[in-house]
């Protein structure tokens, strides 16, 4: 019964991280591209401090939504790899959402990703308004 009770709980904790606006936009950028984001990248698409985007994904990879993977400074975040029919169908579901946003956040991605170099993310957050303020 326990073990019962523990998977259902992993499912409530799916959709309680789906419940956020956020989360939901940047499981989408994930899902439609099928790469890996920068937190940076994350940052100017959704056009959200770096504090919210980092509290966000750090929700979505302790769901088991996400993988993180550090490279020097950089930190990407990639969908979970897996054959779970449940997790593959959730991420399909999200693909369907027809909501002008997430076509929005997809046009933000292409210009980030046109700006790449050899595929990676070495610029940092490029809108100015987003910018963390130097002293």
């Amino acid at each position: 019964m326990q073990l019962i009770r523990n998977r259902m709980n992993t499912y409530t904790d799916f959709f309680k991280a789906l419940s956020d606006e956020t989360r939901l936009r940047i499981l989408n950028l994930l899902v439609v591209s099928e790469a890996e984001l920068c937190v940076c990248e994350f940052t100017d698409i959704l056009e959200t401090p770096t504090y919210n985007v980092s509290k966000q994904l750090k929700i979505l990879k302790n769901t088991g939504l996400l993988n993180e993977k550090k490279e020097g400074r950089w930190v990407y975040f990639g969908l979970v790899k897996t054959k779970e029919k449940f997790l593959s169908l959730l991420f399909e579901a999200i693909k369907e959402i027809p909501e002008q946003q997430l076509k929005i956040d997809l046009n933000e991605l292409q210009k980030r990703f046109d700006i790449r170099v050899e595929g990676k993310c070495l610029l940092g957050v490029q809108k100015k308004h987003l910018k963390p303020i130097n002293t």
